[in-house]
């Protein structure tokens, strides 16, 4: 027979609490921390250990519960029952917590960009269930690199669809808050959003995500000779082997390897070569630009990954109760994974030759219209 171990108990017991200051990327937060008598052992919160000073979780639980349309009062008793009373919070403050999200997003989208200037530009879309009997609706994100390399979260606006209308009024409202027009705009494919920045973005060149490109094109190949095209798409891209510098000399490079691929596969998959050949010009553009930068700025899934923590989040809530409880999501996951994102090495060279872009591109003098004859011109304006 076997014996039952014998519950194991601890020394001491609780003797009132002690209030104690979390910091957040919301602010200070005070939370009631139980004291303990006759022992040695420390108390250890389940939440945030035995001396953590700085969380952020305990905002995503408050953000998690409030996106769901829960009351204060609800938000309250969520978070005693998953933690215990003695870790509960005041109603005070979730209910700042809850309004300060709101708070900052108002603040963040109202405010002026006159002073940010962007080499690259990343814009996206993520799809969420934000109204009753409705499909699954976007919601507009742009982020950037400035010149001084610095990651920059610039944008973020549901719309009811992916229109030329919608990315053109949001890309609009970037510039009439001051936003300088980039260098560069990455995006995926979709018909609208390539319009809006051909007529908004008109100056600044064009990058179709590779990653993107390289489903629609491996979507139209069998199973059988999937990783071969797929090697040979990104050996067209791979630049390492070429010793040319960045400029219009690697663009025609790449472009010759375009035709090969063209040339191999037209017979046995011509609608793969069709959806590659479309947009042959916008999948070089980034070889213009400071080779150290080309494996970040050749696609857009940045942005996509870091819109995959909202979607996490989305999962276990369903479906959000509004449209302002989505984009207050939205915003204060984007905005909190911002601190985190990594910038561009900016070398000398870089800037000196990111600088002559932007004057050729977006900062034209009356000389340089004169001396730049149209046929030499036009292949860097294509490439938009």
């Amino acid at each position: 027979m076997i014996e039952e171990e014998a519950p194991v108990v601890r020394a001491g017991h609780r003797n009132g609490h002690r209030e104690v200051t979390v910091k957040t990327t919301s602010g200070p937060v005070k939370v009631k921390r139980p004291r303990l008598r006759d022992t040695t052992e420390k108390f250890a919160s389940r939440l945030f250990g035995k001396s953590v000073t700085r969380t952020n979780a305990l905002e995503s639980l408050v953000i998690a519960s409030y996106v769901r349309g829960l009351s204060t009062r609800d938000v309250t008793n969520t978070l005693a029952e998953a933690l215990g009373w003695d870790a509960a919070l005041s109603k005070s403050t979730v209910s700042s917590i809850c309004q300060s999200i709101r708070g900052e997003y108002d603040n963040w989208r109202e405010r002026d960009l006159s002073g940010v200037t962007l080499d690259y530009l990343f814009i996206d879309a993520s799809h969420f269930r934000m109204h009753p009997n409705a499909p699954a609706e976007p919601v507009l994100a742009a982020w950037g690199i400035d010149t001084d390399g610095r990651p920059v979260f610039i944008g973020l606006e549901a719309a009811g669809s992916e229109s030329h209308d919608a990315w053109a009024d949001f890309l609009n409202g970037l510039l009439e808050r001051g936003l300088t027009p980039p260098l560069l705009v990455i995006s995926d494919g979709g018909g609208g959003l390539i319009s809006a920045c051909e007529l908004v973005l008109g100056r600044s060149l064009r990058q179709r995500c590779l990653i993107h490109k390289c489903r629609n094109v491996t979507s139209k190949v069998s199973r059988h000779d999937l990783a071969e095209v797929k090697k040979d798409f990104w050996e067209i891209f791979d630049t390492t082997t070429l010793e040319i510098p960045p400029g219009q000399h690697l663009v025609e490079a790449v472009q010759r390897r375009i035709d090969d691929f063209a040339t191999k596969w037209e017979k046995t998959y011509p609608s793969a070569v069709k959806s590659l050949l479309k947009d042959r010009i916008s999948l070089t553009s980034h070889l213009r630009f400071p080779v150290e930068h080309h494996k970040r700025i050749r696609h857009s899934n940045f942005i996509e990954r870091t819109f995959g923590e909202t979607r996490r989040r989305v999962k276990v809530i369903g479906r959000f109760p509004d449209e302002t409880s989505c984009v207050s999501l939205a915003f204060a996951v984007l905005d909190r994974a911002a601190t985190g994102w990594r910038g561009f090495t900016m070398t000398p060279a870089a800037l000196r030759r990111l600088e002559g872009m932007r004057r050729d591109l977006l900062d034209p003098t009356p000389v340089d219209v004169i001396q730049l004859a149209p046929q030499d011109h036009e292949p860097l304006t294509e490439a938009a």
